[in-house]
């Protein structure tokens, strides 16, 4: 299927064109029928020489209805510009072609109707003039007469090419339905109607209501008045609701699969057809079916921040415009930069940000978006509607940029350097302390800076980062080296508290000495030299089993004080076993 919207002025014949091609009445509304002109979207559908079914969006003309009309044309690709040859250009005309511009709308056919009224030459020269200038310049011409059906068939033709020439999705793209109508039907509930223009949706899909985040389920599918199990885009489709009412879902809302878009109400953009600094500070912005007042506030010479009043599922890449309801213009279209921008607090925060903003593509580049932020959730880093770049480091749910990795793991290494030289009694910089230092903003990135090449002598302790091997200040070297001296002799002879004491070996001191491996903490107060258990096992095992306790500290040459808590480790590590009768045995 395609979608294709008209665009005109008021009373120009858009209606009944898409009678004479469809023999459908786009027009819903008694008052529409009454009044004689469309007030609100009307929908009509055909089928085209291949057999394509080509449907149509009536959006009304009149000034008091543009609104109507821009939440029909913002999910269209295409457009039937309708002029009439006994009136010509005409104001709506212009704000029609200001908006379709500013969407960046390329596709489309210029018909001139009520050809049987006046000469459609001087009609069709004037709108190419107002075209010229514009996304739509050089569109094919129709003349048609609504009453008379001639040019109709010559319309056929020039749809059929335009069909045939406008590009299709993707097929895997992630749909979001902007919603542009919504009702109740006796015995099915709620049902909104919209534009799909890619992706696919299809019976008991669970999806979200956005923004206001209510998740519901498709009950069922109709496009073009035909049930279906699924629809894919680009469509006109009818969606009957699961677990909302019809006071919940408004225009403007948007249908989309769980995780897969953000919500945000403040963008960057890049701006066209006007200069940022010429804008009103408050203006509408379209997107889709939805109307949001916002916020301009200029950047560059062709960027600006929007500020909405309510946040919006967008996406990189997207086409919006800015409209000013007061002046009846669209001074603008806007194309979206970034979705999640960062705060501009600081003093020529702007300036500096419009540079950045320079060297934004207009569509989202995975890569690009990795480098700028550094690091990203994966998932958010697809809503935003970018793949994963091919070099991308994984870290838990984050992607982490490896050449930020590579300088993070630089900056880790002055940081445990300066930590070792001011706290060389420490087991090394906290993990936590790290991460903040590095403005880190999940431990899992700490774990992938470690993972870098210039990290490759940074070990992990007991919750503390290390550079190398832990050194020990000289006084508490020297001291342990006199204790060592000692145990060589009596290697179960633990130096008491005094001794420790008058050597200047505190707990912080001796804490160091084990992280080092000079010493072996045995128990509290108990210090041996590292290889005291396996020379314990290696006597213990001239020893009849099972052995006691006395038996044990005479063979060892200690006291007691060792004795007990060496034989208890001894039990935790699983080399020995106490038995029921007090006595221990070798494992």
């Amino acid at each position: 299927m395609r979608v294709v919207a008209t665009a005109g002025h008021v009373d120009h014949g858009k209606s009944t064109l898409i009678r004479l091609l469809t023999g459908m009445e786009p027009d819903r509304w008694t008052e529409e029928h009454r009044r004689g002109l469309t007030i609100d979207l009307g929908f009509a559908w055909t089928t085209v020489s291949d057999g394509q079914q080509l449907a149509f969006v009536d959006v009304p003309g009149h000034e008091r209805f543009v609104a109507n009309m821009l939440a029909g044309v913002g999910p269209v690709p295409a457009v039937l510009f309708v002029v009439a040859a006994d009136e010509g250009w005409m104001p709506q005309s212009g704000e029609h072609l200001e908006a379709l511009h500013a969407l960046g709308v390329r596709h489309g056919v210029l018909v001139i109707t009520r050809s049987d009224l006046a000469d459609p030459e001087p009609a069709a020269r004037q709108a190419h003039e107002q075209l010229a200038e514009t996304s739509l310049a050089g569109l094919p011409t129709v003349c048609v007469s609504g009453t008379t059906g001639e040019g109709a068939a010559d319309l056929r033709r020039s749809l059929d090419e335009l069909v045939s020439g406008l590009p299709r999705p993707p097929h895997d793209a992630d749909p979001r339905l902007w919603v542009d109508r919504a009702f109740t039907i006796r015995g099915a509930g709620t049902v909104v109607t919209g534009t799909l223009p890619a992706g696919s949706l299809a019976v008991d899909q669970h999806l979200v209501l956005l923004p206001g985040g209510q998740e519901v389920s498709v009950r069922g599918l109709q496009c073009l008045g035909t049930e279906a199990p699924h629809v894919d885009g680009p469509a006109r489709v009818a969606v009957n609701l699961r677990g909302t009412d019809l006071d919940e879902v408004r225009r403007g809302d948007a249908l989309v699969p769980p995780r897969q878009w953000l919500c945000t109400d403040v963008v960057d953009v890049r701006l066209r057809g006007s200069d940022p600094r010429e804008l009103s500070a408050r203006l509408t912005m379209h997107v889709g079916s939805a109307a949001v007042v916002t916020r301009v506030r200029p950047l560059g010479t062709d960027t600006a921040r929007l500020s909405l009043d309510g946040p919006l599922p967008l996406r990189i890449g997207d086409r919006c415009l800015l409209r000013d309801p007061g002046s009846h213009r669209v001074p603008a279209g806007a194309l979206v930069l970034d979705v999640r921008p960062p705060a501009l607090a600081r003093r020529g925060a702007g300036r500096r940000r419009a540079v950045e903003l320079e060297e934004f593509d207009d569509h989202a580049d995975g890569a690009a978006e990795l480098r700028r932020r550094r690091w990203i959730r994966s998932e958010e880093l697809r809503a935003m509607g970018a793949t994963e770049p091919s070099g991308a480091l994984r870290a838990g749910s984050w992607l982490l940029d490896p050449a930020h990795r590579d300088a993070l793991a630089k900056q880790l290494l002055g940081l445990l350097n300066d930590y070792q030289e001011r706290y060389p009694l420490e087991g090394g910089l906290p993990t936590e302390s790290a991460r903040q230092a590095l403005s880190l903003p999940d431990a899992a990135l700490l774990t992938a800076v470690l993972r870098a090449p210039d990290a490759a002598d940074v070990s992990v302790h007991e919750g503390r980062l290390r550079l190398g091997a832990p050194r020990l200040p000289e006084p508490v070297r020297e001291a342990v080296a006199e204790i060592r001296d000692r145990l060589e002799s009596a290697p179960f002879q633990a130096p008491t508290a005094t001794e420790l004491t008058e050597l200047g070996l505190g707990s912080r001191q001796l804490a160091a000495a084990v992280r080092a491996g000079e010493l072996s903490k045995i128990d509290q107060g108990v210090f041996l030299l590292p290889d005291a258990v396996e020379q314990a096992v290696a006597r213990l095992a001239e020893l009849p089993s099972p052995f006691t306790l006395s038996q044990a500290r005479q063979t060892l040459g200690t006291t007691r004080r060792v004795a007990v808590p060496l034989l208890e480790l001894l039990a935790r590590r699983h080399r020995t076993e106490r038995l029921a009768d007090g006595t221990h045995r070798l494992r």
